[in-house]
């Protein structure tokens, strides 16, 4: 599992048949500081984030996997962060 921030949505009119009820999120990675970390990419969003939530996501081959079919994404929003806990600090 890797750290995001969704950072905006994507609207798309004609999805793959196996995404057609999921929104598709915009997703700034992040480190272990929050940072920003890499390029923003496209997931599907399965939790219902919005903008400006911190998630949690998986990438490549188990991002398909995580929709409980195997289905053609590259990164999939798979839970909510609560709370971040770094050496003992929030």
């Amino acid at each position: 599992m890797k750290l995001g921030k969704v950072i905006g949505r994507v609207v798309s009119t004609v999805k793959h048949e196996s995404m057609e009820s999921r929104s598709l999120l915009l997703v700034q990675g992040l480190d272990e500081h929050q940072q920003a970390s890499g390029t923003p990419f496209v997931a599907v969003d399965l939790v219902q984030s919005g903008e400006g939530d911190i998630i949690f996501y998986e990438g490549g081959k188990e991002a398909g996997f995580a929709m409980g079919i195997l289905t053609p994404v590259d990164a999939t929003i798979i839970g909510h962060v609560d709370q971040i806990e770094l050496d003992g600090a929030l």
